[in-house]
């Protein structure tokens, strides 16, 4: 049985941007066994300096990543998309164990299957230490609420 992750390629605005907040929704709840199953069994990833190869490798580092990078909060924004492949630009902000808080500046480049699975992702990111009070994410953990200002709102 073939796996699919919807909207699948070839990807028009509206399901380019479906697909983008799928991705945050899913990245936001922290959970990387769930997360994973986004990414075809063989992706290949690019995430700063690391390297990753198939589905179980991006699980672990997932899990490794939301263990170190506490309270995180994610906004993702379409940047661009055609055919199976879509671009986003993100912003997200955590504290590390001791207490010391960061927003993460990135670019992330997709490529899909047809079956709606990523099979690349290349991911250039830069942490910025912030003060508490600079913080802009505030909802509750888990999925950005619908009413949240977008990056471009927040002038991000």
């Amino acid at each position: 049985m073939t796996e699919k992750r919807y909207p699948l390629p070839p990807y028009t605005e509206e399901t380019a941007r479906e697909k983008v907040r799928i991705a945050e929704d899913g990245w936001n709840s922290r959970d990387a066994a769930k997360v994973s199953l986004s990414y075809s069994l063989d992706t290949k990833w690019r995430n700063r300096i690391c390297f990753l190869h198939g589905r179980e490798e991006a699980q672990t580092f997932l899990k490794e990543k939301w263990s170190k990078e506490l309270e995180y909060r994610l906004i993702k924004e379409l940047f661009a998309f055609q055919g199976n492949r879509i671009s986003v630009r993100y912003a997200y902000e955590y504290r590390d164990k001791n207490g010391n808080w960061y927003r993460a500046y990135g670019n992330e480049n997709w490529v899909f299957n047809e079956d709606g699975l990523m099979i690349e992702r290349h991911a250039s990111i830069n942490d910025m230490p912030i003060k508490e009070s600079e913080r802009k994410f505030h909802w509750t953990q888990g999925r950005r609420p619908d009413n949240h200002p977008s990056l471009s709102e927040l002038k991000l």
